[in-house]
This record gives structure tokens, C-alpha cells and sequence, in this order.
């Protein structure tokens, strides 16, 4: 039998509303079992180092809950709605003036043209295309000159240096007169109806301030760590941004979107205070007022990261300056509460502790490592209400990720291996969260192109030692269990059994496809 688009569009929705339904009983589970944690907590009869680590480890499991709650939140919202085709304003028969920033630095040559190519090719008759030059070595100067000249580009240079790449936009914007401004990073190669497809929705609301589209790496055969990227972009993209933008609440990711320049001049252009400018600069547009859309369809490839080293340089500026803008966002909140609506601050609040997930996962690894090893318990529950309460919310949740990710075509091997790279990037998460809430500055990083090689084990100390800790602990945890078989010995054995799995995927991250 032969299925339609429509057919399998009418399936794939049947499915997200029957996860809809599952989705309800997560949160159930969550708030049952969070009761009963904190009951068994409070009247458990230990002593104050073991209460100490026990509130610990609660309040571990609660943040991880949280965010839970903030994904699936997203996903319930969308239900049965996810995969219904977005309403497009007609064309007026005028094209609105839009200027093309790509702001580059020290980029390889093939890559900069590449997309450059690509941005000559746009179907839109009124784009103005800048490449915004911000290299200090001749060469790549020299190569800039040459490429604006053949793709008929406005190059843009600037005197001194300052706010990375927010400030060289912002530089550049002061003299821009065109009525949207798209962002580009150098590795994002656009369709050819990019624009065609966005200035429209633009047009149709004088409120909306950007419209961001996904991206998606092209490079996923370069190696596992670029393909294990791209289906956490997936993640991201396919998901999380569509239920941000169900609730209004949709955030800038700095390339592939177009913004108003009426809008964006309105807050003073991008943040230059964050390396996620473009994070910063979300909060500051919607808290004055301007609306944010997604639109979910891919226009634009670009290029991942292809070793462990790249891709925990981007993950460190991602959470450093994620988290660094929470401080904002509580400052805000406390002095102009009604700026936003409360799912819109629940949001925000979701995207600016994300991060803060590394420290949650610290003491969630430790606790089993230091039962075993030391006999110091920090999980006070009952074994058969453990079983009743966090058993089904821990499958359920499992089973709605999993099968979500099986609409959109990404099978459980590539599921658990973007779980797997993001368990091994914990202690990035770590210290770039501090950095974050301490306020220290980091240099802005760009993420580089086309390096696929390993990196020395010695630089991933801390993933190998929360590896031979586990690992430790498991080995002594079964010969603890051979000896005297208790429940509490099953249960952090098998903790400790899933931290090592995760945490060996390192050697399968450092090492290129059939290397």
C-alpha cells in the first residue's frame, strides 16, 4: 500500500497527541515522587553529614525534574498542533530592502566562500550583502578583499576591536538604512529562497522583532562527534525551540535569522556584555515589548564541530553565556515582573539555568560513588515506594524521548549517543557555569572549521577521573554484593554501571569514523 505526505503527516501527529497524553503523567510521577523524597528527607534519622548530602542530592534531582518539566512542557503544548503547516502572509508585490551580515574572523577561505556563494544566489532582488571583516592577519584580509569583490559584497572593517561579534554587527548597523537585517555565521550555507520564505512573515506582524530558523550540520560523516552535534541541534531545533515559540518565548541563536533593524536599534543593538549575544539580546527585545517567531523549517546547512576539543570550546561560551544572563533575568524579573508573561519568564529562567545542569549531575554521579566506597547513604526511600513513584516517571520519560525522536526519523542509537556526548561535556558545564555566575569574562571563542583530529586524553583528566571513580566504585559495589545482597547495593550498582557506559563513550567521541 502506498502512503501519502498526508498519510504519514496524520500518523506522526496521532503519535505526538497519544505523547501528549504521557506527557500528563510524567508530571504526576514527578510531583508524587518529589513528595515522598522530601517526607523520607525530612524524618530520616541520620546523621547531619549523611542529611547533608541527602538535601544535596534532593535538591540534585529537583533541578534535573525541573527542566524536565520545562521540556516536555514545551512538547505538551504543541500536542497534536506540531506538525501543522504555518500560515504565510501573501506576497504585497514589493521586496523590503534586507541586508546580509556575515561576520568573519581568521575564517578558511573555502568556507567563507562557500557561503558567500550562497548568499549571492538568494532569490530576493533587494539583499545587500556585508561581509564585516574583523581579521587582524593580512592574509585573511588580502583573501577578504578578494572574495567581496567576486561576490559583490560591501566589506566592512572597523578601527578597534571591541564586543566580538556583537560589536563589529553593531558597528556595522549604525550605517545600515535596509528595513531587516539577516545574520549569518560563516559556515551556514542558505537555500536559495531563504528570505522569499521569511521577509513575508515579517511584514505580516509589525511587532515581531526576528524570526530564527533552525540549523543543521552538513558535515555529519566528518565524524561522530559532528553527527552526534547535529542530533542534539535536532533536539534543540525540532522541540525545544518549537515550544518556545508556542509560548512566545522564542530566543535569537545569532545565524540563520532575520530581524527587524527598527527592533533591533530599539535595545541598542546586540549585547556585547554576553558571548551569547544573541541570548541576551532575545530578552532585552521581548522585555521592550517585540514578539519572536520560529519558523521550523531547514533553510540553512552549516558545520559542526569535528573533535572533542571544538566542540567543548562551543559548548564552555554556550553556558558561560547562558548562565551569565541570569543574573539579568532575576534583576528584571524583581523590578518589572509584568515585563513578561509568566510562561515567557519560565522560559527564560529554563534557557539561563540550563547549564547549571553539570553541578546538578555532580552530586547525582558522587552519591552512589560515595555509598559504596565509604558506606555514606545520601538516598533515604523506601525501595518499594522508589520503585512505584521513580520507575515509571524515570521509563516514561525515557520512552516519550525516544519515540519523539523516532518521528522525526533519529533512531535510539543516535538518541543516546547526543545523551552520551552532552554526559561527557559535565565538566565544561561546570566551569563555565561558575564562570557564568561569578561574572568572569572569558575571551570570545569562535568554533572552528574542518579540524577532525583526536586531542590528547590528558587535556579530558576530569571526564577520565569521574570515569576510574565510577568505575572504582562499581567493582567494589559488586563484590560488596556478593558478599551481602541488599537493595540499596542493586540500585547504585546499577547507577554507577549506567555513569561508566556514559562516560566511556570518550574513547568512541576522540577517535574519527572507521579511524
Amino acid at each position: 500500500m502506498r502512503h501519502t505526505s498526508s498519510d504519514m503527516k496524520n500518523n506522526q501527529a496521532s503519535r505526538l497527541c497519544v505523547a501528549k497524553g504521557l506527557i500528563v503523567a510524567v508530571f504526576v510521577f514527578i510531583i508524587v515522587y518529589a513528595i515522598f523524597r522530601a517526607v523520607f528527607v525530612s524524618f530520616a534519622q541520620y546523621s547531619a553529614l549523611e542529611k547533608s548530602l541527602a538535601v544535596v542530592f534532593l535538591a540534585s534531582e529537583l533541578f534535573i525534574m525541573f527542566h524536565a518539566i520545562g521540556y516536555f512542557s514545551g512538547m505538551y503544548r504543541l500536542g497534536c498542533r506540531v506538525m501543522a503547516a504555518r500560515a504565510v502572509a501573501p506576497p504585497k508585490g514589493e521586496h523590503p530592502s534586507v541586508a546580509i551580515l556575515v561576520p568573519a574572523r581568521h575564517e578558511p577561505r573555502n568556507v567563507l566562500e562557500g557561503t558567500l556563494a550562497c548568499l549571492y544566489n538568494l532569490d530576493y532582488p533587494e539583499k545587500h550583502i556585508y561581509l564585516l571583516d574583523d581579521s587582524s592577519d593580512e592574509r585573511y584580509k588580502e583573501e577578504a578583499n578578494e572574495l567581496a569583490e567576486k561576490y559583490r559584497c560591501v566589506l566592512f572593517r572597523r578601527k578597534e576591536r571591541h564586543g566580538a561579534k556583537a560589536g563589529i554587527i553593531n558597528d556595522c548597523l549604525k550605517g545600515l538604512d535596509e528595513k531587516y537585517v539577516a545574520v549569518f555565521d560563516v559556515d551556514q550555507n542558505p537555500m536559495p529562497s531563504f528570505l522569499s520564505k521569511l521577509v513575508p512573515l515579517m511584514e505580516a506582524d509589525p511587532k515581531l522583532a526576528f524570526v530564527q530558523t533552525p540549523q543543521f550540520y552538513s558535515n555529519t560523516d566528518a565524524s561522530r562527534i559532528a553527527d552526534s552535534a547535529n542530533t542534539q541541534q535536532a533536539i534543540f531545533y525540532e522541540y525545544v525551540c518549537e515550544g518556545k515559540s508556542s509560548g512566545e518565548a522564542m530566543i535569537c541563536c545569532g545565524t540563520n535569522v532575520l530581524l527587524r533593524r527598527e527592533a533591533l536599534v530599539s535595545v541598542g543593538g546586540f549585547d556585547e556584555a554576553s558571548v551569547t549575544e544573541d541570548f541576551a539580546t532575545s530578552f532585552r527585545l521581548q522585555v521592550k515589548g517585540w514578539r519572536t517567531l520560529y519558523y521550523n523549517h531547514v533553510n540553512t546547512f552549516g558545520m559542526g564541530p569535528e573533535n572533542l576539543g571544538v566542540y567543548l570550546s562551543q559548548q564552555n561560551r554556550w553556558a558561560m553565556g547562558n548562565v551569565s544572563v541570569l543574573g539579568k533575568i532575576l534583576r528584571t524579573l524583581f523590578t518589572r515582573p509584568f515585563a513578561l508573561t509568566p510562561l515567557q519568564w519560565f522560559e527564560y529562567f529554563i534557557t539561563s539555568t540550563y547549564y547549571l545542569v553539570g553541578w546538578a549531575y555532580l552530586f547525582l554521579i558522587l552519591c552512589p560513588v560515595i555509598y559504596v566506597l565509604f558506606g555514606i547513604p545520601s538516598f533515604f526511600m523506601n525501595p518499594v515506594v522508589y520503585s512505584l513513584t521513580f520507575m515509571p516517571y524515570l521509563i516514561l520519560s525515557i520512552a516519550i524521548f525516544y519515540s519523539t525522536m523516532g518521528i522525526r526519523r533519529y533512531t535510539p542509537k543516535s538518541a543516546f549517543l547526543a545523551q552520551a556526548l552532552s554526559f561527557i561535556t559535565i565538566p565544561v558545564y561546570m566551569r563555565a557555569a561558575a564562570y557564568g555566575l561569578l561574572g568572569i569574562k572569558s575571551a570570545f571563542q569562535v568554533t572552528k572549521k574542518g579540524v577532525s583530529a583526536r586531542i590528547p586524553y590528558i587535556r579530558l583528566w576530569p571526564q577520565m577521573l569521574f570515569l576510574a571513580l565510577n568505575y572504582t566504585a562499581l567493582v567494589w559495589g559488586i563484590n560488596k554484593f556478593i558478599y551481602g545482597r541488599t537493595t540499596a547495593i542493586i540500585f547504585n550498582i546499577v547507577w554507577l554501571a549506567y555513569h561508566c557506559v556514559l562516560f566511556s563513550s570518550i574513547f568512541y567521541f576522540n577517535e574519527e569514523k572507521g579511524g
